[in-house]
């Protein structure tokens, strides 16, 4: 079957891209407040199979969603009874243990300072390294009232997110009571003849980000858990530094696994640090580990979890992270893989479907008529044969 150019651009296709750009224009322009909503899609693309396959078992619509409503929290709360008092008690421990931990800290670089003090440098380097140390260590002790509107700024942001984040669930309900019906007034307002690609397109787009949903969630428990156990086991064989703050640096690497390739370098530093207070032995212990677990990763774990559907080369992933970073903050560099891969996935299929050749015309051709006559004198001992016409 020869597949399918894409349909021409009809006045109704032009009106509904017209559209679709003011609405990313407007969507652009109020980016700043559409963090919440952003993590709100997140959360109903998470609960929709739930909710779905209540609702096949002839369970009302809305009692599926408080039911799963229910089960969410349920499960959120009892994670956070596991977790939470320990991790509060490692806080408050790192807190009282600050003052203590920073003089052990200035005795190991004062070590490493006599160390460097030995060393046999050019006069031009050692000066340079002097004069930047130097200016590393000076501080201005002074008081700008200027600063205090940043702060102003910042505390009104996170006001705002906080109510927004409160609306989520109300939203999120509606979203997911409607959503047959939401789906029902898109395709209808969509030209038949385009509803296709349409749909395959938000088939493309709905892959990557299931794949990276499930990826980071599984990622970030098994990053958190290997850490944890292997904080555990320095702590007995190197120093009791590395489990007295298991649980907080776990949960650091966890949550940092949101951010592809620079998340696991910025995890590792708290833990290096803490390292460094008890000399160079755990600072490489540390770094052991951390190295370990990262290429555990990304050899084994990610090609098994995610595949191919956010796999890119990391120098698009460097790219994609500044800019999702400065377009939308935190939240933009850590939707910046999947945004990128979906937008290569339906680059590919967009490229693919105007790379087909158009249909040719429907023609009928005409059947020769059967030959009359007799045989070419060559032919004249051969059996009476009805060979086609040459169309040539």
């Amino acid at each position: 079957m020869t597949a399918r150019r894409l349909p021409s651009v009809s006045p109704r296709v032009a009106l509904l891209a017209g559209a679709a750009l003011i609405l990313a224009i407007t969507l652009y322009a109020g980016r700043e407040a559409l963090g919440p909503f952003v993590v709100g899609l997140l959360l109903v693309y998470l609960l929709a199979p739930p909710v779905e396959f209540l609702a096949r078992l002839r369970v009302p619509r809305s009692l599926a969603i408080l039911l799963v409503y229910v089960a969410a929290v349920g499960l959120v709360i009892e994670g956070l009874n596991l977790m939470l008092q320990p991790l509060v008690d490692q806080l408050r421990q790192f807190t009282s243990d600050l003052p203590g931990l920073a003089d052990r800290l200035r005795v190991q670089l004062e070590d490493v300072g006599a160390v460097y003090r030995g060393l046999e440098l050019p006069p031009a380097i050692r000066q340079a390294i002097d004069e930047w140390l130097a200016k590393l260590a000076q501080g201005d002790v002074g008081f700008d009232p200027g600063v205090l509107l940043p702060v102003l700024r910042a505390t009104t942001a996170v006001v705002a997110t906080f109510l927004a984040f409160f609306i989520i669930p109300v939203w999120g309900f509606f979203l997911l009571k409607d959503r047959p019906a939401l789906v029902r007034a898109a395709q209808a307002s969509i030209p038949p003849e385009w509803l296709p690609d349409v749909e395959a397109v938000v088939a493309i787009v709905s892959r990557v980000f299931g794949s990276w949903v499930r990826g980071q969630v599984l990622l970030g428990l098994t990053v958190g858990i290997a850490t944890f156990g292997g904080l555990l086991i320095l702590g007995e064989a190197v120093d009791p530094i590395f489990s007295r703050f298991a649980i907080l640096l776990a949960v650091v690497a966890g949550v940092l696994e949101l951010l592809p390739i620079i998340g696991p370098i910025i995890a590792a530093v708290p833990a290096i640090l803490l390292a460094a207070t008890a000399g160079l032995d755990a600072v490489g212990a540390a770094f052991i580990l951390y190295f370990g677990v990262q290429q555990v990763e990304n050899n084994l774990l990610v090609p098994k979890i995610q595949g191919d559907a956010t796999n890119l080369h990391p120098s698009a992933v460097m790219v994609a992270l500044i800019v999702g970073a400065t377009i939308g903050g935190l939240l933009g560099a850590i939707l910046a893989l999947p945004v990128t891969a979906a937008a290569r996935d339906v680059y590919r299929y967009l490229f693919a479907r105007l790379s087909v050749a158009a249909d040719p015309p429907a023609t009928d051709t005409p059947v020769a008529p059967p030959q009359e006559e007799s045989a070419t004198p060559d032919q004249s001992s051969e059996p009476s044969v009805d060979f086609p016409a040459d169309t040539d």
